[in-house]
């Protein structure tokens, strides 16, 4: 923890999980960045470059399976809130030999954080080039995820210190 809540939000009294009660939260505007990465065989990058893999453009692809990930967190995570996204944005970034980089910007106007949008965009993202991949490369690694930046909300802005 970061040392802004001294207990776990997401139990009730009896210790059963609950979604945590938005209603008295002001409404802010809140942006979170996040970002992944897919290491891989040189051959297997310069080829989603080429767009010369079998199934199709794959970073055209891994692109709206981000938007769509980001607009059904709520479906995947059990105690987040439905959110009414007003922006997802999807880049990728190569190092030219092995790795691809995968950067979410996820914007909202609410009551809650969009911290775990911006993560399931970035994860749907990795998933969907591994699967797009994968006939020509099973060993592709994806990781780290991490959220990078987040502002808004009652516990203020958030920046990942440099690694």
């Amino acid at each position: 923890m970061d040392g802004t809540e001294d207990r776990l939000t997401h139990f009730n009294e009896q210790g059963r999980a609950r979604m945590v009660d938005v209603s008295d939260k002001a409404v802010t505007a809140r942006v979170a960045v996040a970002e992944g990465q897919v290491t891989m065989a040189p051959d297997t990058l310069r080829r989603i470059r080429d767009r010369s893999i079998a199934k199709g453009d794959v970073l055209a692809v891994a692109q709206i399976a981000g938007i769509q990930a980001a607009k059904k967190t709520s479906d995947w995570i059990p105690m987040c809130h439905p959110l009414p996204l007003t922006g997802v944005d999807i880049q990728f970034a190569d190092n030219g030999a092995d790795t691809l980089t995968i950067t979410a910007e996820v914007k909202t106007t609410g009551k809650t954080g969009v911290e775990m949008e911006a993560l399931t965009a970035v994860s749907a993202a990795a998933l969907t080039v591994y699967d797009m991949c994968k006939a020509l490369q099973k060993d592709m690694v994806i990781g780290p995820v991490k959220l990078l930046t987040k502002t808004g909300g009652k516990s203020g802005d958030y920046a990942r210190s440099a690694e």
